[in-house]
C-alpha cells in the first residue's frame, strides 16, 4: 500500500492563493514598459520653466508640450480594445512601446518648441494605447484569480508616477539639461520591448477568424469629446477662469460629443466601448470611485508641491524630496491591500484607504508656514498608505463579473474615468487656489488660501468613503467563461 507521499499518491491540489508564475512574468514585463510612460508624464510637468528657457519660447507655448501629449493620449485610448482584437495584445503592446520610444528619441532631439510639441504627440499615441492595454493583458492572463495581488503589482506605476516623477524630474534637471528627461525613457522601452518578445503570449487572431469592426461613429464622438474636455480643463490651471471662452467652448463641445457617444453606444453591442458594462453595480461603482481617486491623487499633486515651494520656500527638488514619504506609503500599502482584497473583497479595503487619505489630508488644511515639517511628512506617509490601499481594490472591482472579451472595454472606461477625474480635480483646485491666494501678500493670507484648497481636496476623498459601500463585500470569483464578441452580439467582419 502506498502512503500519501509515496509513488502512488495523488498529485497535490494547486494552491488557490498562489499566482501562476506566467502571470507574474507578464505583469513584470508590462510594468517595465509602463514605467517609461508614467514617469515621462510626471517628469515633464516639473520642467516647463526649463523647457521655456532652453527652447527660448514663452510659457504659454511650452504648456502645449503637456497639453498636446494629453490630447493625443485621450484620442488614442478608445481604440485600444478594437486594435487588440485586430492584431493581438502582444503585437499591439510592442508596436505601442516602439511608437513611444520613437517619440521619446525625437523629443530629446527637438530643435524648437513646435517640433517638441509634435514629437510629444507621437509619444501620446503610444502611451494612450499602453496604459489601458497593460491592465487588460494582466487581467485576462489572471482569469480573475488572486486579482488583488496581481493588481497591487501592475498598478504600481500609476500610483508612484505622480509621486516619484517630480523627484526624478528635479534630479535630472539638477544634474543635466532637459533633453535627458526624454533620453531616460530609452532603457525602459528597450528592456520592456525585449521582455515583451520573450514573455507575452502570441495571441494574434487566427487566420480567417471573424474580427471586430471599427465603430467609426463612436471613434469620431468619444476620442475628440474626451480630448476637448481635457483641453478645456487644462486651460483652468493657467490664467483662464471657468467662465472664459477658451475654457467653456471646448468643455461644452466635449461634453456634447460625449453625450452623443453615450446615446449612440448604450443600445449597441458593437460600440467602440461597451457602456452596457456600467449597468452592473461593481464596474459602475468602481468607475465612479476611480474618478474620485483621480481627483484626490492628481488634484492634490498640484497643491502639495506648490505649498512647499510658495509657502515654505523650497525649490522644485526640495519639494519633490519632501513628498517621498507619500510614495513610500503607497508602496508599503499595496501588497497588504492586494492580500486583503483577495480575502475580504474590495469594499472594506477601499473604504479604509479613502478614509485614511481623507484624515491624512486634514493637517494641510490648518498648516501654516511654521507647521512642523516632521508632522506634515508623517501625514504624507499615511496619505500614501491610504491611496495605495484604495487604488488596488478599485482596479480589481472594475472587472467583477466581466467576461474575458469585455475586459478591454472595462480597461478603457476605468482609464478614462481616472484621467478625467484627475483633470477635473486639478482644474477645480487650481480655481480655488487662484481665488484664495491671488491677492495674498502675507504668509498668513497665503496659508489661508492653501487651507481652502486643501479643504476641497479633503471633500473629494470624503465623498468616496460612503460610495465604497456599493463595492462587492466578498472576494471576487474568477471571471466567467470567455465569450467572443461575435457570440455576445458585437458586429464582426471576415
Amino acid at each position: 500500500m502506498s502512503t500519501p507521499h509515496g509513488p502512488g499518491a495523488a498529485p497535490a491540489a494547486p494552491d488557490p492563493d498562489r499566482v501562476d508564475p506566467a502571470v507574474w512574468r507578464l505583469a513584470f514585463t508590462v510594468v517595465v514598459g509602463a514605467l517609461a510612460v508614467v514617469f515621462d508624464t510626471t517628469i515633464v510637468t516639473v520642467a516647463l520653466d526649463s523647457l521655456a528657457e532652453g527652447l527660448e519660447a514663452p510659457l504659454s507655448t511650452i504648456q502645449w508640450v503637456s497639453t498636446g501629449y494629453l490630447l493625443a493620449v485621450f484620442v488614442t485610448i478608445p481604440v485600444t480594445g478594437w486594435a487588440q482584437s485586430r492584431i493581438g495584445g502582444r503585437r499591439l503592446w510592442i508596436a505601442a512601446l516602439g511608437v513611444f520610444l520613437l517619440g521619446s528619441v525625437l523629443s530629446a532631439l527637438a530643435w524648437n518648441a513646435a517640433s517638441l510639441i509634435a514629437f510629444r504627440v507621437v509619444q501620446g499615441i503610444g502611451g494612450g494605447i499602453m496604459m489601458p492595454l497593460m491592465i487588460t493583458l494582466v487581467v485576462q492572463a489572471a482569469k480573475g484569480r488572486n486579482i488583488g495581488k496581481v493588481m497591487a503589482t501592475v498598478t504600481l506605476p500609476t500610483a508612484l508616477g505622480p509621486i516619484l516623477g517630480p523627484v526624478l524630474g528635479g534630479v535630472i534637471l539638477y544634474l543635466a539639461d532637459w533633453r535627458w528627461m526624454f533620453f531616460v525613457n530609452i532603457p525602459f522601452c528597450a528592456v520592456g520591448g525585449w521582455l515583451a518578445r520573450r514573455n507575452l503570449p502570441d495571441d494574434r487572431p487566427a487566420p480567417g477568424r471573424r474580427r471586430a469592426r471599427l465603430d467609426v461613429v463612436g471613434l469620431l464622438l468619444l476620442g475628440p469629446g474626451v480630448a476637448a474636455v481635457i483641453l478645456g480643463l487644462s486651460r483652468v490651471t493657467g490664467s483662464a477662469g471657468l467662465t472664459d471662452a477658451e475654457v467653456l467652448v471646448p468643455l461644452a463641445g466635449g461634453l456634447a460629443l460625449i453625450g452623443g457617444f453615450t446615446a449612440w453606444a448604450l443600445p449597441r453591442a458593437d460600440a467602440l466601448v461597451d457602456l452596457r458594462l456600467l449597468r452592473h453595480r461593481a464596474p459602475a461603482c468602481a468607475s465612479a470611485l476611480t474618478f474620485l481617486a483621480g481627483m484626490a491623487l492628481y488634484g492634490a499633486m498640484l497643491l502639495l508641491p506648490l505649498y512647499w515651494e510658495r509657502l515654505r520656500g523650497e525649490d522644485a527638488l526640495g519639494a519633490g524630496l519632501i513628498l517621498i514619504p507619500q510614495g513610500i506609503g503607497a508602496l508599503v500599502a499595496r501588497t497588504r491591500a492586494g492580500d486583503f482584497t483577495d480575502r475580504m473583497g474590495p469594499r472594506w479595503v477601499a473604504l479604509t484607504g479613502f478614509a485614511l487619505c481623507t484624515a491624512a489630508t486634514v493637517p494641510f488644511v490648518f498648516a501654516t508656514a511654521d507647521t512642523s515639517k516632521v508632522l506634515l511628512m508623517a501625514a504624507l506617509l499615511v496619505r500614501g498608505i491610504g491611496m495605495g490601499a484604495a487604488i488596488v481594490p478599485l482596479t480589481g472591482a472594475a472587472y467583477a463579473g466581466v467576461g474575458h472579451q469585455e475586459i478591454p472595454d472595462a480597461s478603457v472606461i476605468t482609464r478614462v474615468a481616472q484621467q478625467v477625474g484627475g483633470s477635473v480635480g486639478t482644474a477645480a483646485l487650481a480655481v480655488v487656489l487662484q481665488r484664495g491666494t491671488g491677492d495674498a501678500r502675507t504668509p498668513g493670507a497665503l496659508a489661508d488660501g492653501f487651507g481652502d484648497a486643501f479643504r476641497w481636496s479633503v471633500a473629494f476623498t470624503a465623498v468616496a468613503v460612503p460610495l465604497c459601500l456599493f463595492l462587492p463585500g466578498r472576494p471576487m470569483s474568477p471571471d466567467p467563461a470567455p465569450v467572443g464578441k461575435a457570440e455576445s452580439g458585437r458586429a464582426t467582419e471576415v
